[in-house]
């Protein structure tokens, strides 16, 4: 699947968008997709250089296209900095449509920074509104390629009941400290590809929500941030499996955990099994492997009894680098309902913390942390240091 050399283009300019920053072109880019979206032949719906004020809009299908339904943005899109601006919480959106190819040089720029990271509520990680950047639903054979985000006033980039979906060489970026801004995160999607992306945000780089199968990510840059995620799961009840999530050849710089498998405490019973990390080199990192079923970001949470979800065949492989925090493993496992299979092959940490520590509290840096139950661990050839 690629760009085609016979079908129409539908410029946005043609349709009356102004590509001056001030001019709100939310009609505009409706009325452009409409018509590429309805056009019987081959289509393209493109944005030209310059910096288009588009506000919330859902490109929405299914299209009448003969073919790949060919999206390039070459100019950057500027949200509105209200929060109240955005009734649905997301900001671009496509939806209801296969075999989709999404491109450009174009920068999707949140301006987060302006109102929604200053809302009160962030203080406690609770942000009260979250709007997300870019938000793919029940979107399946579809490529998105080359573009970049900033500044979300919420996730940067979302898939939820998507299929059989590449994420390529997307760049994201946004301050440490920006609240609840994710990366990418997968929910309730199957197929998933992400590669070689590079991720910078003020919370998790990739997160894998429930209900997500058969997703990779590799090749893929993250920091600053909170890491590569799994989780967090066992909020609600009845949330569906995560399973065959596999993270490769990636790397984190200077982020606030490494790889990272997170369940709420006293939640109702989940599973999510067949669970790799490999080949991923760590900088500087704090925490570099977390398995945390005790997660609580606001430090208000129910803690009378303890998570019921169940976390099985976790495989850390080839995992090498230095870190700052107390361990290089921690292992916070359930109670009730033990991890199960947690292997750690060739995994190399060394600790960097500059201070001067004694023999003993040297020791205590450098161990490997265990809590909670845990059903058949295993650790070959490796050191943390």
């Amino acid at each position: 699947m690629g760009p085609s050399f016979s079908y129409e283009v539908f410029d946005v300019s043609t349709f009356g968008a102004s590509p001056n920053a001030d001019t709100d072109n939310t009609l505009a880019f409706e009325k452009t997709w409409w018509a590429a979206c309805n056009h019987q032949g081959k289509s393209k719906f493109y944005v030209p250089e310059g910096r288009f004020l588009v506000g919330e809009i859902q490109f929405k299908g299914p299209c009448r296209t003969e073919s790949t339904m060919e999206v390039e943005i070459t100019g950057d899109l500027i949200a509105p900095t209200g929060i109240k601006d955005f009734p649905s919480n997301q900001w671009i959106g496509f939806s209801q449509l296969n075999d989709i190819f999404l491109y450009g040089s174009t920068n999707l720029d949140g301006r987060g920074d302006v109102e929604a990271w200053k809302q009160k509520s962030c203080e406690d990680s609770k942000c009260d509104k979250l709007i997300t950047s870019l938000s793919l639903d029940n979107v399946s054979n579809s490529i998105i390629e080359n573009i970049s985000l900033s500044n979300a006033k919420g996730f940067h980039f979302r898939l939820h009941s998507a299929s059989n979906v590449t994420v390529h060489n997307v760049s994201i970026s946004s301050p440490w400290d920006s609240p609840n801004t994710d990366g990418i995160h997968v929910h309730n999607s199957s197929f998933i590809y992400i590669t070689n992306s590079t991720i910078g945000a003020g919370d998790d780089c990739v997160s894998i929500s429930t209900g997500s199968l058969d997703v990779l990510v590799s090749g893929t840059h993250c920091g600053p941030g909170h890491g590569f995620s799994i989780g967090s799961l066992g909020k609600v009840k009845n949330e569906e499996e995560v399973r065959r999530i596999k993270f490769q050849n990636c790397t984190v710089n200077g982020a606030d955990n490494g790889v990272r498998i997170k369940t709420w405490p006293t939640s109702p019973p989940s599973e999510a099994s067949d669970i790799t990390f490999e080949d991923i080199l760590m900088i500087n990192v704090s925490n570099p492997i977390i398995i945390d079923q005790e997660y609580c970001p606001s430090n208000s949470c129910n803690t009378t009894s303890a998570s019921l979800v169940k976390l099985s065949n976790i495989e850390f492989k080839n995992i090498r680098g230095t870190y700052r925090s107390d361990f290089g493993v921690n292992l916070r496992c359930s109670s009730v309902v033990a991890c199960e299979n947690i292997t750690l092959i060739d995994v190399n940490l060394n600790g960097t913390n500059s201070t001067y520590k004694t023999p003993k509290e040297k020791w205590e840096q450098e161990k490997f942390s265990t809590k909670g139950s845990l059903n058949g661990l295993a650790v070959f050839n490796s050191t943390f240091n």
